[in-house]
């Protein structure tokens, strides 16, 4: 058995133990490569686990074309949460369309309005959720357990991918056929708002398009921080 396909059965036992033992779970998609492996592992397996996205209203063309893109290829769409338009709103009033330039203080605060609010609301009556975070991704997932629990909204949290490589990801993609955010082929490893993300050159770390004017241990959107301070927790045993 190589090593791709052991992670692969491994994942998938993950999404198994999630859909049996800690059901309603939801598995929140960025709709960036690895979270394309997930979407593909649950669907082909057929796991009753929900698939959603957050639409912070400053995504690129190409992320948002891939709600169409899924719902073609799979025959199954995902479900949207949205920021609340008046809390964007008084964001924008206060403070200027773009002020996550400015400080980190506002851009936290922008993620808040655009992200971890409406993921919140998503996440509202399940037992767990479930990410495509890798440990491989970032010097703050360095230690990134499979299983934890998050603590903020009392509920377990799941990490199937935790220890894929880049090129697991990409090969499994490959071999299974997964359709993927074409912003990839363009130099976006890793992609989130538009304002907030860019290509990067070649041998720049693969996060180094994200929130690319701030220090590279400060760059979390606030999906996974609780009162503000990144946090990890010890691994749950299965």
């Amino acid at each position: 058995m190589s090593d791709l396909q052991a992670r692969i059965d491994a994942s998938t036992a993950v999404l198994r133990q999630v859909a049996t033992e800690f059901s309603p779970a939801v598995f929140a998609s960025s709709l960036a490569a690895e979270d394309m492996v997930l979407t593909d592992l649950i669907l082909r397996n057929a796991l009753p686990i929900g698939i959603f996205t957050l639409d912070t209203g400053r995504l690129h063309a190409e992320t948002l074309a891939m709600l169409d893109t899924i719902a073609t290829h799979y025959g199954q769409a995902i479900s949207v949460y949205r920021p609340a338009p008046e809390a964007v709103e008084a964001y924008v009033s206060a403070h200027g369309l773009n002020a996550f330039y400015n400080s980190i203080a506002l851009r936290h605060a922008c993620c808040q309005v655009r992200k971890v609010e409406p993921l919140n609301r998503a996440l509202q009556g399940q037992r767990a959720w479930i990410t495509g975070q890798r440990r491989a991704q970032a010097v703050t997932r360095a230690d990134l357990p499979v299983h934890e629990h998050d603590s903020a909204r009392g509920m377990e949290k799941f990490n199937p991918l935790a220890d894929w490589s880049e090129a697991d990801v990409w090969n499994y993609i490959r071999a299974q056929g997964v359709p993927y955010n074409p912003l990839h082929d363009q130099g976006y490893p890793s992609i989130g708002c538009a304002p907030c993300t860019r290509a990067i050159e070649p041998g720049e770390d693969v996060r180094a398009g994200r929130w690319w004017w701030e220090n590279p241990d400060q760059k979390e959107c606030g999906l996974h921080l609780v009162d503000g301070k990144l946090i990890r927790i010890k691994q749950v045993s299965a």
